[in-house]
């Protein structure tokens, strides 16, 4: 089965991983990011489709969608990965930077649902679909300054198991997977303790995360559905005291 999969913040990162992890099974794949340079990278290296677009611009992103389904007639898998982060005293962050945080991170995957729903309603194929959207451990847990970022995953989390009830007459289940901590960074100089913070062992990698998005992606594991799932090497079930 060669699906049609389509990754939003394609370019690096988490989601460059998770771009390469469908074209090696197979599928075609299309993704779209700000990052010019990057998505022209990853595209010739992969074959993957790369369009330019800020998925903060709703005419942009459906611009976008509708490129695709134009193409490909449909959209199999959705995978909602762009985010952004503005990590600042509550006192000194912005209104607009607030907005364009949850415009990114939350309103885009609604965007990408919603998209694909009408779509399949139209066309009335309800014989597969996915949508995984990328969550964090910030859903459940903060740090100081994190309002932004952590309302917009915290909105992923319930977005996610509100569509995974509205879109199940299609046959598209609807996951999230949060994240820990993911060494993107190459500049980032990870020190021991880092690792050994882990009950894992380790600080985890894009791919960690590219290989729960497959899985859940698997036609055979449509009884996983609603859910976020956690991917931090165990952290967020480590008490921690003071030492």
């Amino acid at each position: 089965m060669e699906r049609r999969v389509f990754v939003t913040g394609g370019a690096h990162g988490i989601g460059k991983s998770i771009v390469e992890a469908f074209c090696k099974t197979g599928d075609r794949v299309a993704f779209c990011d700000i990052d010019v340079a990057r998505g022209k990278t990853l595209h010739d290296a992969t074959g993957a489709i790369f369009y330019p677009a800020d998925v903060a611009d709703p005419k942009q992103l459906e611009h976008c969608l509708q490129t695709i389904v134009e193409e490909w007639g449909d959209i199999d898998v959705m995978v909602n990965n762009a985010g952004i982060s503005v990590f600042k005293p509550i006192t000194e962050i912005e209104l607009e930077e607030f907005d364009r945080i949850i415009n990114t991170n939350l309103r885009s995957a609604f965007i990408t649902s919603r998209f694909l729903a009408r779509h399949r309603q139209r066309n009335g194929n309800t014989s597969y679909g996915r949508i995984v959207n990328l969550c964090s451990t910030r859903y459940l847990m903060s740090e100081a300054g994190t309002e932004g970022y952590s309302a917009s995953k915290g909105g992923i989390y319930a977005l996610t198991h509100a569509l995974a009830i509205s879109l199940a007459p299609l046959h598209i289940t609807v996951n999230a997977v949060a994240p820990g901590w993911i060494h993107v960074n190459e500049e980032e100089h990870l020190r021991p303790i880092d690792h050994a913070f882990h009950p894992s062992g380790r600080v985890g990698t894009p791919e960690d995360i590219a290989r729960t998005v497959i899985f859940l992606c698997d036609p055979a594991n449509d009884f996983v559905n609603g859910q976020t799932i956690t991917v931090d090497g165990g952290v967020t079930r480590k008490m921690i005291y003071p030492e």
